[in-house]
């Protein structure tokens, strides 16, 4: 089963997809196919259908919407029948595709590929080059980590409550692999690359701390010194405004090298601890 969902969802089992169209049945598979081969608790998928006012045939509804989804996989399976799979000791169902558990469900993935996992895996690694300072292999593979999204998580899934939280972690993810990524493209003086990506990111989080201390050295070593100082006179009036805040000493410290021309601009961005995940809608 190959499963998608950093972007369009997509769930495909033997080159057919499972993936319905109906809202409801489609909300079950996503959170299903995020969490795959993990059981997903009853209550998990009622209170992601339904909030926490869900109707008294809650349960008896789900059912309906899991039978139409072991419809789908039916059809997925009969293509597997007919191409002659081998290495089985019986025909797979599809029960055995969505499983019924004690307390949920499970969907048997089969050990086919998860777009989540391999970013995961990726970005993992691309840390660990970090850590251990080797910066082209962090850029390379924070790089093709961040190439497997093709938009917003679960894109056009109507999410509930549980596919929320879920998009907003993943979200999160991203958004520390992202940064990463560019501290090592700094780290490799490929600050001029970098200036249109960043002109970009900083417009759509326009608090997010990281991102501006970033753009603020790309500019400085660009040799647009003037700029960069603007970059953080926006930002501490968008902080201050929106939230009450001065920018980190982190930030500010940033802000005074620049000022004074310091060698410091010739190291990393900062690291802040407060970067404020605000994109602009």
């Amino acid at each position: 089963m190959d499963i998608e969902v950093l972007g369009a969802l997509a769930v495909q089992e033997n080159g057919v997809s499972i993936t319905p169209t109906a809202p409801k049945p489609r909300q079950v598979l996503a959170l299903l196919a995020l969490h795959a081969d993990r059981v997903v608790p009853v209550t998990a998928l009622i209170e992601e259908l339904w909030g926490t006012t869900p109707p008294r045939s809650a349960r008896t509804t789900l059912q309906t919407y899991v039978l139409q989804l072991r419809e789908l996989i039916a059809v997925a399976l009969e293509k597997d029948e007919r191409d002659g799979a081998e290495g089985e000791s019986r025909p797979r169902t599809p029960k055995d595709v969505l499983v019924t558990m004690p307390s949920g469900y499970l969907l048997a993935s089969g050990g086919g590929e998860s777009d989540v996992r391999t970013f995961e895996r990726l970005a993992g690694v691309g840390y660990r080059a970090m850590d251990a300072g080797d910066f082209p292999g962090a850029a390379r593979q924070l790089r093709d980590a961040l190439m497997l999204w093709s938009g917003t998580a679960f894109a056009d899934v109507q999410a509930g409550t549980q596919l929320d939280m879920e998009i907003k972690r993943l979200e999160e993810s991203r958004l520390c692999a992202l940064d990463q990524r560019i501290e090592a493209d700094l780290r490799l003086g490929r600050h001029r690359e970098l200036l249109a990506e960043l002109t970009v990111l900083v417009n759509r989080y326009r608090t997010h701390e990281s991102l501006h201390g970033q753009f603020m050295l790309a500019l400085y070593r660009s040799g647009r010194r003037g700029e960069a100082l603007e970059v953080y006179q926006r930002l501490r009036a968008t902080l201050v405004r929106d939230l009450g805040l001065e920018p980190s000493a982190g930030l500010r410290r940033l802000q005074r090298s620049i000022l004074t021309a310091n060698p410091e601009t010739t190291t990393a961005a900062p690291k802040t601890t407060k970067d404020r995940l605000v994109p602009t809608s």
